[in-house]
Parts: structure tokens; C-alpha cells; sequence
């Protein structure tokens, strides 16, 4: 290894004194002005994950849903899927080490993961559109290059164009070609072979109001207008070229406020979506006639694309084993109907992208969406394989078009990550084939109304969770009294969970009414404040 190299580049990236950073689900997120260093040092870690998978690995800047004055960093593995724990723990390791001890901490990753120096390593490096991005990159390509890695930065991309392409890479362009032009052709490809059957007369086309969050996806989404059939009409706000990334628009400012975003002009009954700013979530929203906002969220999604393809899988007669994975913040009605409506088997894992991943690659097909709109479908290699075989061989013309309409989607489905665009043209595809409109969609079920707050407390650790966090081991007493409480209202439940980036407890509670929601929502909280170290006012009932 050339610690010469190593050193000299990382003189002109030191550390601030006194920072510390954990590398959690979504990589390092922090102020943009404390990251250089850390850039740098991923661009080290991903040579070394590089040469010691054999594979070329991805480094992602982008802050994703955060204000446009953070940044951050990700590094993605050799299947695009998200870096693996025990390499998180290198990253925040290296991250944190002081000058003179990054010489030993990378020595000591060579030699507990086998690291053969003389490998060959491949870096992808992709940024969003935050001023700060480009910067930043520069600084993970000198990691790269102290280290004699070879990269090729394909600069401004979303987030899953360059999980997406790590994997075509890996797979020897198996799953697609390892460019954005080929990101673009497979999704538009699929999207016009999936829409044929829908309706063509001219009162059916696909029409479409986007939130890009003035971030990435706006940028993308007009490179990827000439590659799509022409019935679908979309039209582009918060594109980037007025407003501020993230601010009062995109999908996390939709879900959390209940509203739309700035810079919207909703008519009633228009379907509309927002993007987050590295468009790696997706929530959908309409107006109704009386002017009242209506949210279809992640939930809603999952609901919505799981049964399609169920309904599919009985039409070629297959009976491969799917799932939907959900976490505790999953509305209640959405897995009261998954279970009991359409029967499909509902598994609820710990909050964070990477379990519920992880829970859906086992079965043929995992259905898996976060409440915030961040998800995907997975297919196991052998349901794959069945599928395509079937599109292509089966006898029986109506078993052959199912089973070709379900290849489409696994074309159109970007498998890697959750995916704004990809998701986007999968529930375009489902509602015209369907004709549904966007508010027969979200009737499908309703939601029970619930509320979420956070509590301050001295040290989230004396929270401790188990059963997927939906029940509190410690501190002792507090889930009996959760159970106390709810037993007060109709059709609730409430949990509470430690934040996995602040001093802060997580409450969650659902009930018959709105009112109801909310004062199992403040009780458990003063329950939290008074068991768990409660620091600041004791929490004030929800106005």
C-alpha cells in the first residue's frame, strides 16, 4: 500500500478536531463543510472493498431528503444492494481516526478481510445537484486514486441510477447496460411493452404532476422524456431552476406536513407525486372536490403493486411464494388488508431500508415499501427464471401474456433500490392497466388516523425494543404502561422507538379517531418523558 500517497493526499483533507460521525442505513450525513475528509476516506474504503470482493463498488454523494446545506455519503456493494455491517463499522472507524492512526486502521481491513493489494478496483462515483456535491466528489476520487484505484464518475445522477449501474457492472450487463442511456432504454422499453393492453383512446392518457424537490430527479426525469411513449403527459415543478432542494416540497415535507408542496397548483381530483431530493422515495397525493388533501403513501404503494402482481401469478397459475415486509409505522388497515382481504402474507421487520431488503430476498417475490415511499419489489433468481421462461414458451396465449406482462415489470422494477422513477412509471403502468384513478386507488382501504411525536431525553440508548420494535423491553415498567393506554381507545396500538440519529424517543400511535390518536399519542410520550430520562418541558398535549 502507498501510505506516501495516502498521506500526502490526505493532508489537503484533514479533519475537524472534535467531530465524530456515525455510518448508519443512509451513510454519513452531517453540515456539507465537515464532510471533506470523510470523502476522501471512503474513496480509501472503496478500493479496499473493491479489491477485496473482486467487484467495483459505488460511492453516492447526496444528502438525500436533507435541508440543501447538509451532505453525505454512501457507499454502495457489488449487487447495488447497501454496504454490508461489518464494512459500516470500518467506514465510521476511518471516518473518525485521527491523522496518524489511518495508516494502521487501513492495514488492519486489509488484513481481517483478506485484501489483496495488488488487485485490480473499480470505483462508480455519483453526486446530486447540492453546490456542495461536486466538491466533495473531487475529494473521494483523490481517495481513490491514492490508493491506485480506477473510477469512472458519472457526476450528476440519482441515487438509484447509480446503484442500478453498479450492478449492470457486476453482473457483466446482465441486468442492463452500466450507463444512464441504459438505465433510461430498459425502464422506457418496459413501461411501453407493460402499457400496451391499457386503454389508447385520447381521455385515457397518463397524466402526471411531479415534485422533483428542486433536487436530481427533475434533471433526469426531462433527459428521460424522449425515451418514454407519449401517453404519458408529465409535468415537471420544483425542477430546480428557482427554488431551494428540499425546502417546503418534495416527498418527506409531503408525508410529514400532510399538504402539498410550494410551487403545486393541485385541481381537484389531479394525481400528483412527489420525488425526494435524490429521488430514491416516492409519495403520491391528490385534492378531492371539497378541497380536502389526500396522501397515498408508501403503505398504499405496496398495496397497490403487490396485488397486481398477485393477480397476476394467479393468472399463469404459478405459485410462487410472496410477501409484503412492512415496519411497526405500517398503518394498521394497510396489513389488515393485505392479510385478510388479498392474503398475502405480511412480515413486519425493524425500521430502516436494509432490514426490510434483507427480510424480502426471502421469498420468490418481496413486496417491501416504507410508509415514507421508499421500496421496491424483489424476484429471486429462480422465480425469475420461471417467469421469462413462461413469457416465452408457455402454450396457452392468456398464462403466455400474464407471464409476459409480469417480465415487463421486472424489467421496469429497479430491483437495486427504492426508486422514485422507476416506482413512478410501475404505479402509471398498474393504475392505466387497472383504470383506476387515483382515488379509487387510495379507497382501497382507509387509514386508521395516527400521530407521531418525539421526546428529548438525556440518552435514547435506555430505550431498548424488541418484536420488530414494536414492544419496549427497557426502561422497565414503560411497556405496561403503553399497554395501559391502549387499552383506553378503539382499534389502537402505539409503540415507541429510539431515534438511530438524535437524543430523541419515537412515539406512534393509531386509534378510531384523529382525536383519539393524538391523546394516546401525548400520554405514551409523558409516559417516555417520566420512565425514560425526559429532558425540557414535559411534552404538551397535540394542538
Amino acid at each position: 500500500m502507498d501510505f506516501e500517497a495516502v498521506a500526502k493526499y490526505s493532508a489537503l483533507h484533514l479533519k475537524p478536531a472534535g467531530l465524530s460521525l456515525q455510518y448508519g442505513t443512509a451513510g454519513f450525513r452531517t453540515k456539507a463543510g465537515h464532510l471533506d475528509h470523510v470523502m476522501y476516506r471512503m474513496g480509501l474504503l472503496a478500493v479496499l472493498r473493491s479489491r477485496q470482493t473482486k467487484s467495483t463498488i459505488g460511492v453516492m454523494v447526496t444528502a438525500s431528503h436533507n435541508p440543501e446545506e447538509d451532505n453525505g455519503v454512501k457507499l454502495v456493494d457489488p449487487l447495488g444492494e447497501m454496504l454490508t455491517s461489518a464494512w459500516e463499522e470500518y467506514a465510521t472507524r476511518l471516518a473518525n481516526a485521527e491523522e496518524q492512526e489511518i495508516q494502521s486502521i487501513l492495514t488492519e481491513i486489509c488484513q481481517k478481510e483478506a485484501v489483496k493489494l495488488h488487485e485490480h478496483a473499480s470505483v462508480f462515483i455519483g453526486r446530486d445537484t447540492r453546490h456542495s456535491s461536486e466538491k466533495l466528489s473531487q475529494s473521494v476520487i483523490d481517495g481513490v486514486s491514492a490508493l491506485g484505484g480506477q473510477y469512472h464518475d458519472y457526476g450528476l445522477v440519482t441515487t438509484p441510477q447509480l446503484h442500478y449501474m453498479v450492478c449492470c457492472q457486476n453482473t457483466q450487463e446482465d441486468y442492463g447496460k452500466a450507463t444512464v442511456e441504459g438505465y433510461y432504454q430498459k425502464l422506457s422499453k418496459a413501461f411501453g411493452e407493460l402499457t400496451k393492453q391499457a386503454s389508447s383512446s385520447e381521455d385515457d392518457q397518463m397524466c402526471l404532476k411531479i415534485d422533483c424537490a428542486n433536487g436530481i430527479g427533475a434533471l433526469k426525469l426531462k433527459e428521460m422524456e424522449r425515451y418514454l411513449p407519449k401517453k404519458l403527459l408529465i409535468h415537471l415543478y420544483n425542477d430546480g431552476t428557482k427554488g431551494k432542494l428540499n425546502h417546503l416540497c418534495g416527498a418527506d415535507f409531503v408525508k410529514v406536513h400532510q399538504k402539498p408542496p410550494l410551487g403545486l397548483e393541485i385541481k381537484p381530483n389531479e394525481r400528483c407525486c412527489s420525488f425526494d431530493g435524490d429521488a430514491d422515495r416516492i409519495v403520491y397525493y391528490y385534492n378531492d372536490t371539497a378541497g380536502h388533501f389526500h396522501l397515498v403513501d408508501g403503505d398504499k404503494i405496496a398495496t397497490l403493486i403487490s396485488t397486481f402482481i398477485k393477480e397476476l401469478l394467479i393468472q399463469v397459475g404459478q405459485t410462487l411464494k410472496m410477501a409484503v415486509v412492512q415496519t411497526a409505522y405500517a398503518n394498521g388497515s394497510s396489513t389488515c388488508y393485505l392479510e385478510e382481504t388479498m392474503k398475502v402474507p405480511v412480515h413486519c421487520t425493524k425500521t430502516g431500508v436494509k432490514h426490510l431488503h434483507h427480510k424480502a430476498q426471502e421469498f420468490d417475490i418481496g413486496v417491501y415499501f416504507e410508509a415514507n415511499g421508499h421500496g421496491t419489489v424483489l424476484f429471486s433468481k429462480a422465480a425469475e427464471e420461471k417467469i421469462r421462461h413462461m413469457a416465452k414458451e408457455e402454450k396457452e396465449n392468456q398464462k403466455r401474456e400474464a407471464a409476459k406482462m409480469l417480465e415487463n415489470t421486472i424489467d421496469l422494477i429497479n430491483q437495486t433500490v427504492g426508486d422514485a422513477i422507476s416506482d413512478m412509471l410501475v404505479i402509471e403502468a398498474i393504475l392505466a392497466l387497472k383504470g383506476l384513478t387515483v382515488q379509487q386507488w387510495d379507497a382501497i382501504y382507509t387509514d386508521l388516523p395516527n400521530r407521531q411525536l418525539k421526546v428529548k431525553v438525556a440518552d435514547r440508548r435506555v430505550i431498548d425494543t424488541t418484536d420488530a420494535e414494536r414492544r419496549a423491553v427497557a426502561p422497565p415498567g414503560l411497556q405496561e404502561k403503553i399497554d395501559e393506554l391502549v387499552k383506553k381507545y378503539r382499534l389502537s396500538r402505539a409503540f415507541v422507538r429510539p431515534s438511530g440519529t438524535e437524543d430523541v424517543v419515537r412515539v406512534y400511535s393509531e386509534a378510531d379517531t384523529q382525536e383519539n390518536a393524538d391523546s394516546l399519542a401525548h400520554e405514551v410520550s409523558l409516559a417516555v418523558y417520566h420512565l425514560a430520562g425526559g429532558i425540557g418541558e414535559p411534552p404538551q398535549p397535540v394542538c
